[in-house]
């Protein structure tokens, strides 16, 4: 079990894009210091998203809090495009270890822009297959539903994965390693994703349900973490 706090990473696939600026501006508010953009191809996802130029448009937002703008890269061959997310203003870069032919030279190159290296994994995906880049990554991301989409299910597996993996990186000496979980992370399982080890919950429609203002729903998710919430 980590006691390590837990940070709420607001994902803005599911943001109204018509007021992003101000949904933005409200997480970062509530106290949110980083912010996830999901980046898709319609590749190695089905489906597309946002490219730099988002990222460009949010930069300032970020800069002005101190938050890490994070790009979660669902996309084939995406050495190719580190620099332009990089002068874009990404301050962390997350690939996929099944997109990646040479990984560690893709999380080299992610270090040398001077942004926080991780790597992500698939639900199908073993945790064997990122155990020898471990060392060189800040943030391990599991994906908790199968990659592509905003607002689907919970896959519950994940929370014996996330367990397995903290147990590895304690094991290795690694404990500094963030754990991320992504994919319909809501209050009924982020204490569970907790306790097993996650560090930082990506929340899409947790975050921006219109139900309720930004900065509630912020609130609820750090309330049902328990003593794991952060500020």
């Amino acid at each position: 079990m980590s006691t390590r706090p837990v940070e709420i990473a607001p994902s803005i696939l599911s943001a109204d894009f018509l007021r992003l600026g101000a949904q933005v501006s409200d997480a970062l508010d509530a106290g949110v210091r980083r912010i996830h953009v999901d980046v898709m191809d319609g590749h190695f996802v089905p489906n597309l998203s946002m490219g730099p130029l988002v990222v460009a448009a949010l930069r300032p937002l970020a800069e002005r809090a101190g938050a890490v703008l994070e790009v979660h890269l669902m996309i084939a061959e995406p050495d190719r495009y580190l620099d332009a997310f990089s002068h874009a203003g990404a301050t962390a870069m997350t690939v996929h270890v099944e997109a990646c032919h040479q990984l560690h030279r893709t999380v080299d190159a992610i270090r040398h822009l001077a942004a926080q290296p991780g790597v992500a994994l698939n639900p199908a995906t073993p945790i064997a297959a990122v155990e020898e880049i471990l060392p060189d990554v800040d943030v391990a991301l599991v994906m908790s539903v199968d990659p592509g989409f905003g607002g689907q299910a919970f896959i519950p597996a994940t929370i014996g994965k996330v367990a397995r993996l903290r147990a590895e990186l304690v094991r290795r000496g690694l404990e500094q390693v963030e754990i991320e979980v992504d994919g319909g992370v809501d209050p009924e399982n982020i204490r569970a994703l907790a306790d097993a080890g996650m560090t930082i919950a990506v929340a899409g429609t947790s975050v921006f349900d219109p139900r309720a203002p930004v900065a509630e729903n912020v609130r609820v998710l750090r309330a049902a973490c328990g003593l794991h919430a952060s500020a």
